[in-house]
């Protein structure tokens, strides 16, 4: 069982969705803040104790004054992980998620055991005239709807059928994505040259109709990270927790117990 809890992290306070028993697995949402419905926190909390935050000014975590940069979000993770109990923790990013997790492990952590990265963001691979990262923020809705899934009739949110608490939500997590995000656009410039530092190992995992960030952009990612292994999930855009929970819960859970 999924349960959504509060938690204190060097003074900041903290949305927090958590279950399962045994090593920790960190899970760094992504564009959007997760909630308890997805089935693959569940399927994912088989393997070990998850813990899910919404980072701040996302879903209900308050964000300070003056906590507005990547820097401050990396730092609060890596904060994170000295806080919880465990000698050998799994980091999952989603995402926006996935370029934390990145920037977290590429810091080194001395109980990061194992790095799992699902269509992460955060990286520049092209010349500077070739958008590589979609831009959500100045396209139409319908066209970055049509990117992000596979199967949009299916999966992508009806705001129509919405309550006016998850439009809220949306609207808060909208809002800090573009805080945090804004320029440069979705990407550190100096990353690249540190993913060679990650010495864990390491899962970038794909779906293989993202129209946010293609799998060649993760192809190109995973090679600059040493021994980083890459897989695709077919049938699947740029939210495989949503639109593949099963595979993807499958690849993670088989990593973690490797």
């Amino acid at each position: 069982m999924i349960a959504s809890e509060r938690l204190i992290v060097h003074g900041i306070d903290l949305e927090v969705l958590r279950g399962g028993d045994g090593d920790p697995i960190v899970l760094l949402h992504g564009m959007r803040s997760l909630t308890s419905g997805p089935r693959f926190l569940a399927q994912i909390a088989a393997h070990g104790t998850v813990i899910a935050p919404s980072c701040p000014g996302f879903g209900t975590s308050p964000r300070p004054k003056d906590f507005d940069t990547i820097y401050d979000l990396v730092h609060l993770q890596r904060a994170l992980l000295d806080a919880l109990p465990g000698e050998r923790m799994t980091l999952v990013g989603l995402s926006f998620g996935g370029w934390l997790a990145a920037e977290v492990a590429a810091q080194g952590h001395p109980r990061l055991a194992r790095l799992v990265l699902v269509d992460p963001v955060g990286i520049k691979i092209s010349d500077r005239e070739t958008a590589d990262i979609l831009d959500v923020f100045n396209r139409s809705p319908a066209e970055v709807r049509r990117a992000a899934w596979h199967d949009p009739d299916r999966f992508a949110p009806d705001f129509d059928t919405m309550e006016d608490a998850e439009i809220i939500r949306h609207a808060r997590d909208w809002e800090a994505l573009c805080l945090y995000t804004w320029h440069p656009y979705m990407y550190n410039p100096r990353l690249p040259r540190w993913l060679g530092r990650i010495a864990v190992p390491t899962l970038v995992v794909w779906g293989d109709s993202d129209g946010i960030v293609s799998p060649d952009y993760g192809r190109a990612c995973a090679r600059l990270i040493p021994g980083a292994r890459f897989e695709t999930i077919a049938g699947c855009g740029h939210r495989p927790e949503i639109e593949r929970p099963d595979e993807l819960a499958a690849l993670i859970g088989s990593f973690v117990r490797g």
